[in-house]
């Protein structure tokens, strides 16, 4: 096979290689490699050894270990580019969520399963899919691919990253045209889409202290302030009665041309039946665009250490999801700012900022987004939209900081519908992981080939 493949040649070869691709995603599912404190790192360091494995077995020149000061290591690889051929860097993760069978798994997350032509496992999709994408992308081409390519696959995407200072010290190791991240997908099986935004994310730890010390509720009830009620009223004003967010001032983005269906929405959330949803908008608007705020923990007494008394201290972690052009340090500040101003009774309020995320908006218009197009079209035999995603890949802003001219391609083997990522059941479906790779092979070809524009 030469560097020129067509569509169907591309798809052939996919197909006589699915089995194998198949079984080293189970192989990978079987390696529990979360990579949050407190976890074992030998199964992670054992998982970015079988990437590398992985890689070299399928192709990719160079493969190596990077050690990423203060984390786990990355494993990069690249194939050189032909004379006046782009060069593109493919990324994905290893690291996966944490998982367990008593969460509410119908079976072991960590002993992958293949039913109704979806493999279930915990890092299936999330993002294990997108190393077998790369790794088989590379295989298609025997290696000798039409276009320039480095591979970047990260060990803490899920986590606190290490790998965003690295990218800036070390630039020169992430140049290339563009950025394929097989780290996202569709909506639904075999309808395609590129992802355009992401939003980013903020949060904050929120305390409020009233008395010295506990004290009795009928004894001094009535009169003393309860720090947890006072949480509780500050916390209440982050959303009106709608729904919406509150807090005054933030940014919301453009809406994505694509629609969310409710439908769906409903049934990959797993809302309980007759829930509304909040908020006002299109519903892609409000998950894609708009801010939106999260009590995502609460150190109060608990219910089996309740006592009769007024509560002296209580806090709050706090995260808020914002819109993708956002400036994280100017929300967070307007966040920080409206707690510190809603808090009732003159109470004791202190605020200690946690994060702030950029988010993110693919650039337009070049030839690189041409190629991604016409491949996914190509391959899915359906027409292309655009959305965004809530969630956030705060690497990206990094990565355009280090390479300003470079275009992203946001896809992957994801369809939003079943695939539960971060969730229980975790799973791919192995027909949306064939399109994916040979979409992604079509468009190494078209870039390569300059008939992107055709």
């Amino acid at each position: 096979m030469g560097n020129e493949v067509t569509f169907e040649e591309i798809l052939s070869k996919t197909r006589a290689l699915m089995p194998d691709v198949v079984e080293q995603l189970k192989r990978l599912i079987r390696l529990p490699s979360v990579a949050f404190p407190g976890y074992p790192p030998e199964p992670v360091n054992a998982m970015a050894d079988a990437t590398a494995a992985l890689l070299r077995e399928y192709g990719l020149q160079s493969v190596r270990l990077i050690d990423i000061p203060g984390g786990y290591p990355a494993v990069y690889g690249e194939i050189p580019a032909p004379p006046g051929a782009p060069t593109v860097m493919m990324y994905a993760h290893y690291d996966v969520q944490p998982a367990q069978r008593e969460d509410g798994w119908e079976t072991d997350p960590w002993t992958p399963v293949e039913k109704g032509g979806r493999v279930y496992g915990r890092g299936a999709t999330d993002d294990k899919s997108g190393i077998v994408i790369t790794a088989a992308s590379v295989r298609v081409f025997e290696g000798k691919t039409p276009v320039g390519v480095k591979v970047l696959i990260e060990g803490e995407e899920e986590t606190t990253s290490h790998l965003d200072a690295f990218v800036a010290a070390h630039p020169e190791l992430f140049r290339c045209d563009v950025f394929i991240v097989a780290d996202n997908g569709n909506l639904t099986v075999g309808d395609p889409a590129l992802t355009t935004s992401l939003r980013g994310e903020v949060s904050c730890i929120v305390k409020v202290c009233t008395l010295e010390s506990p004290v009795h509720s009928g004894t001094f009830g009535g009169a003393a302030p309860d720090a947890l009620v006072a949480l509780i009223r500050m916390l209440a004003t982050l959303h009106d009665a709608q729904g919406d967010v509150a807090v005054q001032g933030l940014a919301s983005g453009s809406p994505a041309t694509m629609e969310y269906p409710e439908e769906i929405y409903r049934e990959s959330a797993g809302l309980l039946p007759g829930v509304d949803l909040i908020g006002t908008g299109t519903l892609g608007a409000r998950i894609w665009s708009k801010p939106s705020v999260t009590v995502i923990g609460i150190d109060a007494p608990s219910i089996g250490a309740s006592a009769n008394i007024l509560i002296p201290r209580a806090a709050a972690k706090i995260s808020m999801r914002i819109a993708p052009d956002a400036d994280p340090g100017r929300e967070l500040h307007i966040l920080t700012g409206h707690l510190r101003a809603v808090a009732p009774w003159n109470v004791h309020v202190e605020v200690q900022e946690v994060s702030a995320s950029f988010g993110f908006v693919c650039p337009d218009g070049g030839p690189g987004l041409a190629a991604a197009r016409r491949s996914l079209e190509t391959a899915f035999g359906k027409p292309v939209r655009e959305k965004g995603t809530g969630g956030s890949i705060p690497l990206l802003h990094e990565l355009h900081a280090a390479v300003p001219h470079a275009e992203f391609i946001l896809w992957g083997a994801e369809d939003a519908s079943c695939s539960r990522i971060h969730g229980t059941n975790e799973s791919v479906d192995t027909g949306e992981l064939e399109r994916s790779i040979v979409a992604q092979s079509l468009f190494l070809s078209l870039l390569g080939n300059g008939r992107h524009k055709a």
